[in-house]
């Protein structure tokens, strides 16, 4: 068995805002929408996914060095972007919350918190090179 695709399915009760903060703002390519009488849906394309799973004291460890206490539920999703800091600035512009201002990580990363307008917590992070270190 292979799998072939990663999708997070969000159920935003404001649609139109979460698709346009994630698309809009964010710069999530549409691969395609739906509409019938019984709802809508958008699917968003990423240029990778992954699946990280941690055990709470790694969880505990993660929100200490981006926030600096336990902020975040089971769920968090991260984007790698190019501009951590300038990305966390567009999207609290457009309505987002910010939990914890870009950190440099000891995994060597720039990672912000957010919260989106539809109550989904966020980590942005930007790789940094060695020459940053």
């Amino acid at each position: 068995m292979t799998v072939k695709e990663l999708r997070l399915v969000v159920t935003a009760d404001d649609y139109e805002e979460a698709v346009a903060f994630y698309r809009d703002v964010l710069g999530l390519p549409e691969r395609a929408s739906y509409s019938s009488e019984d709802g809508r849906v958008t699917i968003l394309e990423v240029e990778r996914a992954t699946l990280e799973i941690a055990d709470p004291g790694q969880a505990d460890f993660i929100d200490a060095v981006e926030v600096g206490r336990r902020v975040a539920g089971k769920y968090r999703v991260a984007f790698e972007v190019e501009d951590a800091a300038a990305t966390t600035q567009k999207l609290a512009d457009a309505g987002a919350t910010v939990i914890a201002e870009p950190t440099r990580t000891p995994w060597n990363s720039l990672n912000a918190r957010l919260e989106t307008p539809g109550g989904i917590q966020l980590t942005l992070f930007t790789e940094l090179d060695l020459k940053q270190a």
